[in-house]
């Protein structure tokens, strides 16, 4: 490709290349402006004229030739034969390149993207760039530059800060976006926008700021404030104070070193908020937002800086572009504040839900991994582990619908009452029934719909584990099915009869199927949520194939903790999460033969003896004392009686030690529930049940697939 000769007009070359995207006959579409001619090629004309420069370049993306002589251009060098790479940030040379090829092999221009180039000196300028196929009879790129587009710029800038959610990354893109008024660009803001904390009127002196962002990323002096370091307390003050003079917020331009030093009165203070030794001034322009109803005076978010050479003095109209781009940045700083407090509330909900130390007979580990702030927001996975009566554990997985506080709140309902009828002694697939239920419930006109979310749809899995018997029962309401992997290393997927998940009225209802079998000690069931195992380029079998395979590589003395977090580093995704990774895993030892017992009598008048005759001999063999022992004997004696007066069917008596807690337990095949009755003083029957609440530490009853159990539970 022929060089273009410097003297070549960039409008001539750019018209020509753009040739075939203008419409034949000279037609605009409504509103659009003609391409004209610029005026001015030494520097930024009246009322931010636009500045245009071009560089041309061969297939290869080296440069043919460049017209960059407009004084906004200067120290950006495009010698011919040089990599056009060369002119770009680092960070920006594979997205850049890869967007030149694209126009090379498609030929569809790539129009007015906001880019930076390298100047010579290490500085940046901030200049609107589009690709354009070269116009016939060249082959290659035109790369039209227009520099000091400021109105565009502050259109494009505005838009783009508000796709994240992230405050960071917010802050991020606002002091990028700022660098086409200056050579450095700072962002400080408030602690309250940080953590989400609620907006109040802030006193002056109460002001904390932290920087948030700080382009371009370069070697910064010793004692320079960078991105995470708190500003001193006196130069927080100082910038609010600056700010917010007679209750209102201004800009404040220093236009020199001198004026600069002699306002911060502090050699630290200078060395932690100047970029450097040479002459500057500055611009610092406030975020603020309107104060809540009933504070008159607006909320500092915190204060942006933008430095430059103090020969290149602020003028009235750039100053009122870099007020307009910042005002419109604070809603999306405030924006993201809000959603980062409601992360945050939704992350402690979660967290309070994950579960606590096993027992000595399940252990247990859990993993929460929550989406990323800028995300639709956390989402309702939950997973939670606690004991049941009868030296019982339950475990529980839950994926509530949607995300953000709305699926907190049902998730937290949920999980809330699954555990209260879990406790209450109803099985995994009655209590599935009344979550159904409930989120039918939650989706009612008043109370889901008229809030603008719905709960239908969510999933939940319930695992009850009873040591004494090594017995796993699991009912699952259109949850991922857990994985079971034996001692041996083998592992399968325990997947039952499918059910639709909760709240599904428009499909045909079946009762929710209960899955019982044996688990011996050792083995590992494994629980989780969609988040760990879905793959986009892959089907969800495939997700829990992998999932199977890592799981099997836990060992039995392996530290289940760190064998969890091992589990999610190998399959969680690397790029941000866009929905929470949950995991728990439960190792199941089971109960030592030796601490329990277990008898099956007749329901006869005898067997309360018979009862008493079995466990006293017992006691004594586990050391229980006497005054204990004594209540214990009493207990099974009102409970084994009960059984055989109000129940049917043979009577089973199981007994549970575990250290220092003795459980009782009396099942029958009778279902009604008994309940304390204070009888006449006279009477012989209807005071049994007193008894037992006045010698036990707690009581209850639970529903088994024959009937009812009675528990128990004395302290030692």
């Amino acid at each position: 490709m022929d060089p273009t000769p410097s003297s070549a007009s960039p409008f001539d070359t750019v018209s020509g290349a753009l040739g075939d995207y203008i419409p034949k006959g000279g037609a605009r579409a409504a509103g659009e402006r003609p391409l004209r001619r610029l005026s001015g090629t030494g520097g930024e004309a009246e009322g931010g004229e636009q500045i245009l420069g071009v560089v041309s370049l061969g297939r290869d993306l080296r440069i043919s030739g460049s017209n960059l002589d407009a004084a906004p251009f200067a120290g950006v060098t495009a010698a011919p034969g040089a990599a056009f790479a060369d002119l770009l940030p680092p960070g920006d040379v594979p997205i850049v390149v890869k967007r030149l090829r694209r126009v090379l092999e498609t030929g569809e221009a790539h129009v007015a993207r906001v880019q930076r180039l390298r100047r010579d000196d290490g500085t940046e300028l901030v200049v609107s760039m589009s690709i354009l196929p070269a116009a016939p009879p060249l082959d290659g790129l035109t790369v039209s530059l227009i520099a000091m587009a400021k109105r565009l710029h502050l259109y494009a800038s505005a838009t783009a800060i508000g796709t994240s959610l992230d405050i960071g990354e917010t802050a991020q893109s606002l002091a990028q976006s700022l660098l086409a008024w200056g050579e450095v660009a700072a962002v400080n803001l408030d602690y309250a926008v940080w953590t989400g904390e609620a907006l109040t009127e802030q006193p002056q002196e109460r002001i904390r700021l932290r920087r948030a962002a700080l382009v371009p990323d370069r070697a910064w002096p010793e004692g320079y404030l960078t991105p995470g370091d708190n500003l001193p307390r006196e130069a927080s003050r100082l910038l609010a104070g600056a700010v917010m003079r007679d209750d209102v917020p201004q800009a404040v331009v220093l236009r020199d070193r001198a004026a600069i030093e002699r306002v911060l009165d502090d050699p630290q203070l200078v060395r932690a908020l100047v970029p450097g030794d040479r002459p500057v001034s500055v611009a610092c322009i406030p975020l603020v937002v309107e104060g809540p109803e009933g504070l008159p005076r607006p909320i500092v978010l915190g204060v942006t800086e933008v430095w430059r050479r103090p020969d290149n003095l602020f003028r009235d109209g750039e100053l009122l572009d870099l007020q307009e781009l910042v005002a419109k940045t604070a809603r999306h700083v405030d924006l993201a504040r809000q959603h980062q407090r409601e992360h945050a509330q939704v992350l402690a909900l979660q967290r309070r839900l994950l579960p606590r130390a096993g027992s000595d007979t399940i252990e247990v580990a859990s993993v929460y991994e929550p989406t990323t702030p800028d995300s639709a927001g956390v989402g309702g996975d939950w997973v939670n582990s606690f004991p049941l009566p009868g030296d019982r554990t339950a475990l529980v997985v839950g994926d509530v619908v949607g995300h953000g506080l709305g699926a907190a709140a049902a998730m937290g309902q949920l999980s809330m009452e699954a555990r209260a009828l879990l406790s209450a002694g109803l099985g995994p697939g009655e209590v599935l029934e009344r979550l159904d239920e409930t989120v039918t419930l939650l989706d009612d006109t008043d109370a889901g719909l008229a809030a603008g979310y719905s709960a239908l749809g969510s999933t939940c899995c319930i695992a009850v584990y009873d040591p004494v018997d090594h017995r796993l029962q699991i009912s699952n309401a259109g949850h991922l099915p857990p994985v079971l992997v034996h001692p041996d290393g083998s592992a399968e997927t325990v997947a039952g009869q499918p059910h639709p998940a909760l709240g599904a009225e428009f499909v045909v209802r079946e009762p929710f199927e209960v899955h019982e079998f044996t688990v011996p000690p050792g083995s590992l069931l494994v629980l989780y949520t969609d988040g760990l195992v879905e793959d986009p380029a892959a089907s969800i079998d495939e997700g829990i194939g992998r999932l199977t395979g890592v799981v099997r590589e836990v060992h039995p003395w392996d530290d289940l903790q760190q064998a969890a977090r091992g589990v999610v580093a190998a399959l969680a995704p690397t790029e941000p999460l866009r929905d929470d990774v949950t995991l728990l895993l439960a190792r199941m030892a089971g109960r030592r033969s030796r601490d329990t017992a277990t008898w099956h009598l007749p329901a006869r008048d005898d067997t309360p003896a018979r009862a008493r005759s079995l466990t006293a001999p017992l006691l004594r063999r586990w050391h229980i004392g006497e005054q204990v022992r004594d209540n214990a004997l009493l207990v099974i004696s009102e409970l084994v009686t009960n059984a055989v007066r109000f129940g049917t069917g043979p009577v089973t008596v199981r007994l549970v030690r575990a250290g220092s807690r003795l459980t009782c337990e009396v099942g029958d095949t009778g279902n009604g529930r008994p309940r304390p009755h204070q009888g006449d003083l006279l009477e012989d029957t209807g005071r049994g049940l007193h008894v037992v609440h006045k010698l036990t530490t707690r009581w209850g009853v639970r529903w088994t697939d024959t009937g009812k159990a009675v528990w128990a539970e004395l302290e030692g």
